[in-house]
């Protein structure tokens, strides 16, 4: 990798790895681990290399224990790498650790900044003494978040009795309260009811997209991803498989398009050369094609041309499948270990 003066993160050959202590089953495998004790090591990132631009928006994805975690601590100062080279907004994060989190924002979906007992208002005073922010600039930031994110019914409620949801943009607000230049999410959807996923992903789109906030999103929930990013980073076995956009990932993967078509006749005997049928459901038939074979077009024409039809339409595979096929061909099983691979 050539780093880039323009990026705000450059990764370069990072490498992390734990050793683990194994023990035997069984009262006598405890004893035996008391005077003998094996480790194994466990490669968290492998040669790792990437960079972020100011203003990307980028999933990071891969199945559980594949390095993710690893690489958001590395890069906000939590972990130190065994070898490679990283720094984020022009500093090394673990030497200057004080210095980076200003800087960055940093939202987990599983646990939270926020002050339990404490009303909201009160976790944000708190957080403006620990940042040490200009007060008045800082009213105006909140303002802004407040409205941006609803805030207003939650500012006097302890943060135990919130919802999820409602816990989750107050998150948000803390994470951005001394204006990031970067901002780390790690499932921040998870557990989220519809209403407040989208309202999640339509306000880190509008900050992306507003503020030019870089963003890097850690999730399991693929919907997020295609909703919101424009490049992919896929890792598995610590090691980074596929840096691209979603239409490398899903070309690395296949080419195939399903098209999906509603007959007027239930019955009709349907068939169109250039497409396979994948599956059918009464008048409902699914195909499947190879746009570069035959253009999207053209396989309408036919189709129109010789059968009676309601409805139709085209869409790409879902995301989901193709990431479980990428999964597939590199032979990661859900835990992030190999299959022989």
């Amino acid at each position: 990798m050539t780093a880039d003066t323009q990026s705000i993160v450059e990764v370069e050959g990072l490498s992390k790895s734990y050793w683990i202590a194994r023990r035997e089953p069984g009262m006598a495998g405890a004893i035996r681990g008391l005077f003998r004790r094996e480790y194994r090591e466990v490669k968290a990132l492998e040669d790792v290399s990437f960079c972020v631009k100011p203003g990307e928006l980028i999933g990071y994805i891969g199945p559980n224990g594949a390095g993710k975690s690893t690489t958001v601590k590395i890069l906000s100062g939590i972990l130190v790498p065994d070898t490679g080279r990283c720094q984020v907004l022009g500093r090394v994060p673990w030497e200057e650790r004080i210095e980076t989190v200003q800087r960055i924002g940093v939202v987990f979906g599983q646990r939270t900044q926020l002050w339990w007992d404490l009303p909201v208002q009160e976790t944000f005073e708190l957080l403006i003494e620990i940042y040490r922010l200009c007060r008045t600039r800082t009213r105006e930031v909140l303002k802004e978040l407040q409205d941006l994110l609803d805030l207003g019914p939650l500012l006097d409620v302890p943060v135990r009795q919130l919802s999820l949801g409602q816990r989750m943009r107050c998150d948000l607000a803390a994470a951005l309260i001394h204006e990031p230049r970067l901002l780390f999410l790690d499932e921040p959807t998870i557990g989220l009811d519809a209403v407040s996923k989208l309202a999640v992903r339509d306000f880190v789109k509008r900050l992306n997209r507003d503020r030019g906030v870089a963003v890097i999103l850690t999730t399991h929930d693929l919907d997020d991803i295609e909703a919101l990013c424009d490049r992919v980073l896929v890792l598995g076995e610590g090691k980074l498989l596929i840096d691209g956009s979603l239409a490398d990932l899903r070309s690395r993967v296949t080419r195939l398009r399903s098209l999906t078509v509603d007959l007027v006749d239930e019955e009709a005997h349907f068939e169109c050369p250039g497409a396979t049928i994948h599956s059918r459901e009464g008048h409902r038939v699914h195909l499947r094609f190879d746009p570069e074979q035959i253009s999207t077009p053209e396989l309408i024409g036919r189709i129109v041309a010789s059968h009676s039809i309601r409805d139709l339409f085209v869409e790409n595979p879902p995301i989901e499948e193709i990431v479980a096929r990428l999964y597939g061909d590199y032979r990661l099983d859900g835990s992030g270990d190999a299959r022989g691979a």
